[in-house]
């Protein structure tokens, strides 16, 4: 059995934001009761003695959690690589400097267009221009800094744009990232898949800004699923390299796996090492005996792993299907209608935001958890 390299700690699902693709779950009731302080050191620990070198902080917004410093501190302190993934409001100068004294190693700052307004639209609230405040204070500060842009039909067609301020900005790192259909995303599916000739267009921009600024900026541009031949290995394989830690302490192969139907697995229940070699939502789909044909004899299937159990999951509803992306898939017409509509002409369908969630948890992040 393979051992994590990456932990994703989610520390809170709570957010500004109300960006009408958030893969987040949709229903956020679960979640409130967030893991305190300790708590979250105490899985750090156990993470690193698992063989975890990097950590990133996400959410939600990591920056909404009192306790970061505490958080990157202990981190930082047990050999951790840490990333923090942010909208970046709330990254003033003072909490960026005091991040900076904890240890933090690095920022992932979320951008959500090249043009101000668009990005205020789609963000669902005023917020450009303090992310390029904070990207600025990033650079002062001497991090590397990634630049992430989650593409959809809204805003694909700007992607020249995106990267030309990526440059201004100074960062070291581009992610352009088609979005996922998990969680409100998918809700929003057929407004926010692109057409094929938007990917096009977008693919020849990338390919020119790749050779362009080759010893500057490394761009990663990530095809969606939907366009793709055959699905991609997602996380590297089920449980193989990476995990996730939610909000409220379970653990997960994936972000998106909490939409699956198995057993529940908590840090508060169990020791992280224990989850990770025994717990049925961590060996349900490792490795490729679970595998159904055409992934059990396809010469592909240690390469892709069958492709994305919540993607199935969410198409067909068994997550033990091939995912429906693959061209060899029993289901793969339910993308090709997908596409099809996404490319039948012009369409203007309206984007639902999600609705804010940014009110405080049940307990505070430093008190103990109650009694079980």
């Amino acid at each position: 059995m393979d051992r994590p390299f990456g932990l994703l700690a989610e520390l809170t699902y709570r957010c500004p934001l109300a960006c009408s693709y958030c893969s987040n779950p949709v229903n956020l009731a679960g979640y409130t009761d967030e893991l305190g302080t300790g708590e979250w050191q105490r899985v750090l620990a156990e993470a690193a003695d698992l063989g975890v070198l990097q950590c990133h902080l996400s959410g939600g917004e990591p920056l909404l959690r009192k306790d970061l410093v505490d958080i990157v501190t202990r981190a930082h302190d047990l050999g951790l690589y840490t990333n923090l993934v942010t909208s970046a409001l709330g990254l003033s100068r003072r909490t960026a400097e005091r991040l900076r004294t904890a240890g933090l190693d690095h920022v992932q700052v979320s951008i959500q267009d090249a043009e101000p307004a668009a990005s205020d639209r789609i963000a669902g609230v005023p917020s450009f221009a303090r992310k390029i405040e904070a990207m600025g204070v990033v650079k002062e500060l001497g991090w590397p800094l990634t630049v992430n842009v989650v593409l959809h039909r809204h805003n694909i067609d700007r992607v020249a744009e995106v990267l030309a301020l990526a440059e201004e900005v100074g960062a070291d790192r581009v992610e352009l990232a088609n979005t996922q259909y998990y969680g409100w995303a998918w809700r929003n599916r057929d407004a926010l898949l692109p057409s094929r000739a938007q990917l096009e267009a977008a693919e020849a921009v990338v390919r020119a800004a790749r050779e362009r600024l080759r010893d500057r900026i490394a761009v990663s541009y990530v095809v969606p699923d939907y366009y793709s031949r055959y699905p991609k290995p997602c996380m590297g394989g089920w449980a193989a390299r990476q995990l996730t830690v939610t909000p409220n302490g379970d653990v997960l192969p994936c972000p998106a796996a909490q939409s699956l139907p198995l057993p529940r697995a908590s840090v508060r229940d169990e020791p992280l090492d224990r989850i990770w070699s025994d717990a049925p939502v961590m060996t349900a789909f490792r490795g490729t005996g679970w595998m159904p044909d055409p992934c059990r004899t396809c010469a592909r299937r240690e390469l892709d792993f069958g492709g994305c159990r919540c993607q199935a999951f969410q198409l067909t509803g068994d997550a033990a299907r091939t995912d429906p992306v693959c061209h060899l898939a029993p289901d793969h017409d339910l993308v090709v209608r997908a596409v099809e509509a996404a490319n039948a002409g012009p369409r203007d369908l309206p984007l639902v935001p999600r609705p804010h969630q940014v009110r405080a948890n049940r307990r505070t992040p430093t008190e103990a958890p109650r009694p079980r």
